[in-house]
């Protein structure tokens, strides 16, 4: 039997398989106020025999945001929205969470309150571009540097959005503190120069990320939390001048907090490659971090079934989370398990649109071969 195949018990919840939906942003909540709407609840339905789906990365506030057209939790209105979405997934029998997000200064004024700067631990600028809320782009602005009442208030965002996420029905919420985002920017010397309580030292760093998780574990507990980082990450002018120190220290305090799983993804994704799966050559995450984590460890980033195979059977994870492949195979388990080819994605249809490249991937069929 397939590795990938097995049940996993993943925190509180036995999960009849170790495929993974990856969170992934489409920016497909168009209408007013960034609330999912029955698309989006046809789109997760459609792929609810995962293991278990981690929905695309969601705000936690207006502050929060950085795209367009992405979904938050903040608004009653977007609660009821995703509680459509959750409703439609568990009808299918499938499992969902919910990916806590604020992008910090991968942001620009049009998306923020009253047309404020971006925040950040400290007022560096990344390189590139970022799309404006009109969906126009635009050179990333100096974000402001967040003060210590402003952290406790975004901590308090976080609590408030765990919440809502338990009155929309998800079954537990991933802290997103990856790919260059608040969280990550808080965790790495690149983005974080400060010289508070939040600064200088790999413990000072880590300890927004860990407030936030503490937070989280005490509105959902240990067996519902999980939590999703990127060691050696460039995307979003991302850098650290010791990742091994730094992912080390936050596993091991992860590991104290008894979390359902850490969420880990590869390197190479950033620069991942073409529809084969082939990547450039970078440091493997799982090889350097899995033997430092106790609970479940879900590994990310350019896998296809082959190589996810190999990877849990080596004992390098214990699931594996797909992105692009899941985009274009809602059917995804069904195509692992029959040995099926799995269908291209289209990346002009990743992000914005209808449902074109959204919900009109077909399922496998072998009279279509």
């Amino acid at each position: 039997m397939s590795k990938l195949l097995e049940p996993l018990k993943l925190g509180d919840l036995t999960l009849p398989n170790r495929v993974i939906m990856a969170p992934l942003t489409r920016m497909r909540s168009r209408q007013p106020g960034n609330i999912p709407h029955a698309l989006n609840a046809e789109y997760y339905a459609q792929r609810a025999t995962a293991g278990l789906i981690i929905s695309e990365a969601t705000q936690i506030s207006q502050q929060g945001q950085g795209y367009p057209a992405t979904p938050g939790i903040h608004s009653a209105e977007q609660i009821a929205g995703w509680r459509e979405v959750t409703d439609a997934v568990h009808a299918k029998g499938g499992r969902i969470f919910l990916q806590l997000w604020h992008v910090g200064r991968i942001s620009h004024s049009s998306h923020q309150p009253g047309g404020l700067l971006p925040v950040a631990p400290s007022a560096i600028a990344p390189t590139g571009k970022v799309f404006t809320a009109d969906w126009k782009q635009a050179d990333y602005e100096t974000p402001h540097a967040l003060t210590l009442a402003e952290i406790s208030a975004i901590r308090d965002d976080f609590r408030s959005a765990a919440e809502n996420a338990k009155q929309a029905g998800f079954d537990g919420v991933e802290v997103h503190g990856a790919n260059g985002y608040l969280l990550d920017q808080f965790l790495q010397d690149g983005s974080n120069q400060r010289s508070d309580a939040y600064g200088g030292s790999i413990e000072n760093r880590a300890r927004l990320l860990l407030e936030v998780v503490d937070d989280v574990i005490a509105i959902w507990g240990h067996g519902r939390t999980g939590v999703r980082l990127s060691p050696y990450g460039t995307f979003n002018d991302m850098q650290d001048s010791d990742p091994v120190a730094l992912f080390t220290h936050v596993l091991n305090k992860l590991n104290r907090r008894q979390i359902a799983y850490a969420h880990v993804i590869e390197p190479r994704a950033t620069n991942a490659g073409g529809q084969d799966g082939s990547v450039e050559t970078a440091p493997s995450a799982a090889a350097l971090f899995r033997v430092l984590f106790n609970g479940a460890y879900i590994s990310a980033g350019g896998y296809v079934p082959e190589t996810a195979e190999a990877t849990i059977a080596q004992g390098d994870a214990d699931a594996i989370a797909f992105g692009r492949y899941y985009i274009s195979n809602p059917d995804l388990v069904a195509r692992i398990r029959q040995g099926a080819a799995l269908a291209r994605y289209q990346r002009a249809t990743f992000y914005g649109g209808n449902e074109k490249g959204y919900t009109d991937y077909p399922a496998y069929s072998a009279d279509a071969t």
